[in-house]
């Protein structure tokens, strides 16, 4: 075993790492000075990010891949540890919701669905399959998934996104109690609706006139009266990330603005 160096930056991997949540994250992280390996399938907004026009602290070094394949998966680990010497903390981030798959179970293209899950909950499995020996290596790793308060209530009409959200919910439990002894965390997260670009573009689709009127109406529905930030998202990332969460494993967060809270928010 070959333990990271103390007095070195921690590395973190964030999949889908050039937009959203994702790029708010890696951000965040690189202004806290970790090492940061964004893996995202857009070559432009990943270079425009590594290239640190909006992050002048920290390292980010950008590796394009779609993730839901394992050579990718693999490769982006890979490349990870040859750029900064190893793997401490891996947030599995990406995540899709395509136009094309609010459909009830029988009008749903199973291409479609497969490749949801592929993105949302895959994914997660294969760069935990790569990523853990790496952790197991310095002794010591934390891991978040990102899941979604769908993986808890759901709405109508998206069954393969909550299906691949709980999916991710389950792996994060099962991961948790198999690597607990190996100093190994497993946290996942709960978002409820964030200011990103996949809520915009689900907002362009119900409402094609008006969709800041659309976001501003699911923001009304969480009891905080708004709905999030992804910067607000990227701090409890952090946190999970770091030693003041080093008693916690095999659970979620809700970072939702209440809405759990309430019951029957859909």
């Amino acid at each position: 075993m070959t333990e990271r160096d103390k007095s070195s930056p921690k590395v973190v991997i964030v999949s889908g790492g050039a937009h959203g949540i994702g790029e708010a994250s890696a951000l965040a992280f690189a202004r806290e000075g970790y090492r940061v390996a964004v893996a995202d399938i857009d070559r432009a907004a990943g270079e425009k990010l590594a290239a640190g026009r909006r992050s002048p602290t920290g390292d980010i070094a950008f590796i394009q891949a779609d993730v839901s394949r394992s050579s990718e998966a693999r490769d982006v680990v890979q490349k990870t540890v040859a750029a900064f010497g190893g793997v401490d903390i891996l947030f599995n981030n990406v995540g899709i919701q395509p136009p094309d798959s609010y459909r009830t179970a029988e009008h749903l293209d199973e291409a479609v669905w497969d490749r949801i899950m592929d993105v949302n909950a895959k994914s997660c499995f294969l760069l935990c399959k790569y990523a853990i020996p790496e952790m197991l290596k310095r002794g010591a790793g934390v891991i978040i998934n990102n899941a979604s308060v769908q993986a808890l209530q759901s709405q109508r009409l998206v069954p393969a996104y909550a299906a691949s959200k709980g999916a991710v919910l389950s792996l994060t439990r099962n991961l948790a109690l198999d690597y607990a002894d190996k100093n190994i965390r497993v946290v996942a997260i709960c978002p409820g609706s964030v200011d990103t670009p996949m809520l915009r573009a689900t907002a362009a689709l119900e409402s094609p006139q008006n969709p800041d009127e659309a976001l501003t109406q699911w923001g009304l529905k969480h009891p905080i009266g708004r709905i999030g930030r992804a910067e607000e998202i990227a701090e409890v990332v952090l946190f999970l990330a770091s030693e003041k969460a080093s008693f916690i494993t095999g659970e979620y967060v809700c970072v939702d603005g209440g809405l759990m809270a309430k019951g029957a928010w859909a």
